[in-house]
């Protein structure tokens, strides 16, 4: 299905705004087609279609008020929600979500058990990847060619609203500090949850808690991690 008519079907205003790169989607599209041909049905393109645009859902784009950057979905069937680092209930918890937890724990002395993040994207957190699709098994595989869609996302952001935090794990997500004014919104950078980088800044970053003084600060609503 082209990516288009996904983004049509789409209920928020987040529609308008994406819908402007109409001719980057159907490049994708294209190149979903020539995957699907070569690689299924061993391979699938993941996740679902219906799901590829998931974290748009849940609100309008002035509603945002956190940005968490990741890499690509995940690359298993099954467990990418088009919500980064979220999977669904009862599945395995990948090790990053895991490592994601554990900073929860230490900030706030409480056990996360829920492994969906539905709950973070319904109080206005984007939860996107830069990379919205993945070839099964195969981590990165269509890094470059959602490259130019979410850097405009991401620049188109940050112009067109107000004291966001933006938080970037790991180095893809850091890439794209430079599309981000930084005299509008708070940019909270560290290695990435997974277990190859925590130890070496993830842990200890204290962003869910920065996020939150800087939110009320901002006279805005405090996200509930937990």
């Amino acid at each position: 299905m082209s990516l288009i008519i996904l983004l049509e079907n789409l209920k928020t205003d987040w529609k308008e705004l994406l819908l402007e790169q109409k001719e980057t989607l159907d490049e994708i599209s294209k190149i979903h087609d020539s995957q699907k041909s070569t690689y299924q049905p061993h391979l699938q393109i993941l996740p679902s279609e219906n799901l590829i645009f998931n974290c748009f859902n849940f609100f309008n784009v002035q509603q945002t008020r956190v940005i968490i950057l990741g890499q690509d979905p995940y690359q298993n069937v099954g467990l990418p929600m088009g919500l980064c680092f979220s999977v669904p209930v009862g599945a395995k918890m990948p090790p990053s979500l895991l490592n994601i937890f554990k900073e929860l724990q230490t900030i706030y002395g409480e056990t996360r058990i829920n492994t969906d993040l539905t709950d973070w994207a319904q109080q206005g957190v984007l939860l996107l990847n830069t990379a919205l699709t993945v070839l099964e098994g195969k981590s990165n595989f269509n890094a470059k060619i959602w490259k130019k869609f979410t850097d405009k996302v991401i620049k188109d952001i940050s112009d067109n609203c107000f004291n966001l935090v933006f938080i970037l794990w790991g180095n893809n997500a850091i890439e794209k500090k430079s599309l981000i004014d930084e005299k509008k919104h708070l940019i909270l950078t560290s290695a990435h949850p997974s277990p190859l980088s925590a130890s070496r800044g993830f842990f200890g970053n204290n962003h869910f808690g920065l996020a939150n003084n800087y939110l009320k600060t901002h006279g805005k609503e405090k996200i509930n991690w937990i």
